[in-house]
Order: C-alpha cells, then sequence, then structure tokens
C-alpha cells in the first residue's frame, strides 16, 4: 500500500508513454486530470477522494461537478431511452 495518498495520480501517470507527457505541466493539472478521468471512467467519488487526500467527498464532488453534471445527463438519456422502449 502507499503510504502517501498524493502519489496516485503521480504513479497512474507513469504508465504513459512518455511523449504523451508534456514535463512543463504543473502537478494540479495531473491531479485534476487524474479526478477527471477517474471520475468520467466509473470510479466512485469516495475511491477518488480518497486518492486525492480530499476531507471529504463533498469536497471532490464540489470541485469536480462538471464531470457528475456529464454523467447524471447521460444517466438521464439513457434512463429516457429504457423508459421509452418500456411504454
Amino acid at each position: 500500500m502507499i503510504e502517501n495518498k498524493k502519489h496516485y495520480p503521480a504513479i497512474c501517470f507513469t504508465k504513459l508513454p512518455n511523449s504523451a507527457i508534456n514535463h512543463s505541466i504543473r502537478v494540479s493539472r495531473f491531479i485534476h486530470t487524474f479526478a477527471t478521468m477517474a471520475l468520467q471512467n466509473g470510479v466512485d467519488v469516495k475511491t477518488v477522494s480518497s486518492m486525492l487526500d480530499h476531507y471529504s467527498a463533498g469536497f471532490t464532488l464540489d470541485t469536480y461537478a462538471h464531470v457528475t453534471t456529464d454523467a447524471q445527463l447521460k444517466a438521464a438519456q439513457t434512463m429516457g431511452n429504457i423508459l421509452s422502449r418500456a411504454v
């Protein structure tokens, strides 16, 4: 287990090829990208919050609300399609 959770995003990005990494990007951009990509790909907010060492999942949601808004829109469209077929 990794002792310092702040290293989780960095560890994930070490899997990228060197050509994909712009070394001038600030660490905060990596963290933002990590959190956004994790939430968009179905990682639950409690896990992302813990990995980023945020004090609460609410803080993570407030910070990355644009991601959850997109997910909610997709979920509403999916359910609308399912319900329209059932009627």
